[in-house]
């Protein structure tokens, strides 16, 4: 006879870049979903019935979830007391490992950044597309800003320490995904895989294929700000028939 079972009602976070989505998938899949690790860290806790998370929302590849719920069963070895709330959230935590984190050499960052500013041909740092032959490369970034930031997540992540940076950049306008090229190459400055003499050289080489497709960072993390125009632009009369 098997022991009683005891339901638990868990609630669970995370980022959903390297993930299929919240569901399980087979295990050949190139992307596994969140409920396969969270089924995985389960069994570590050595139930009589393997743990079968019933996820509550169902969310999409590379979509994230501040706060997703699942319920579970669990069933023990006889004469072993059910899991209280706070050994199954450590037990849970304990089998699952965090996101990995890397540290950035910010200062390196930024000297790299300085590279950029001013009026240069981009044509190393956007991507190809169906404007590209009639768009000229050149632009001139106004200003680039690597500051400490709060974060709309930050609170989420306290208990790991974690520094939360904001790149700023400030342009008349941009090429097509240049900025996630160039956060993606700052960043790797900042991880120590290119020297921000790098940035010099990869300008001079006028060519997108210069740049590693690695080096361009997701869209997930790209925000569009503000628009601004100057006040005389607003008040130009409009020529007859325009």
């Amino acid at each position: 006879m098997l022991p009683a079972r005891s339901r638990y009602l868990v609630f669970f976070q995370y980022w959903g870049t390297k993930y299929s989505g919240v569901m399980e998938t087979s295990s050949d899949q190139t992307k596994l979903g969140v409920q396969n690790y969270l089924e995985k860290a389960a069994e570590k806790l050595k139930p009589v019935v393997p743990i079968k998370f019933h996820i509550s929302s169902r969310t999409d590849a590379g979509v994230h979830a501040l706060c997703n719920a699942a319920h579970l069963d669990i069933q023990r070895a006889p004469g072993k007391p059910a899991f209280s709330e706070e050994q199954l959230l450590h037990g849970l935590n304990h089998h699952l490992r965090p996101e990995p984190i890397s540290s950035l050499d910010v200062s390196a960052m930024r000297d790299a950044a300085q590279l950029l500013l001013g009026t240069h041909d981009f044509s190393t740092f956007r991507s190809h597309n169906s404007e590209t032959p009639f768009q000229s490369p050149v632009r001139t970034i106004l200003q680039i800003d690597i500051q400490p930031s709060s974060g709309f997540l930050s609170h989420h992540y306290e208990h790991r320490g974690l520094q939360f940076w904001e790149l700023k950049f400030r342009s008349r306008s941009f090429l097509y995904r240049q900025v996630r090229r160039m956060v993606g190459t700052l960043v790797a400055v900042g991880q120590g895989k290119l020297r921000p003499q790098h940035i010099k050289e990869l300008l001079e080489m006028r060519d997108a294929r210069a740049l590693p497709p690695t080096a361009m960072a997701p869209a997930t993390g790209l925000f569009l700000k503000s628009v601004e125009y100057n006040e005389a632009d607003l008040i130009t009369p409009l020529a007859p028939g325009e």
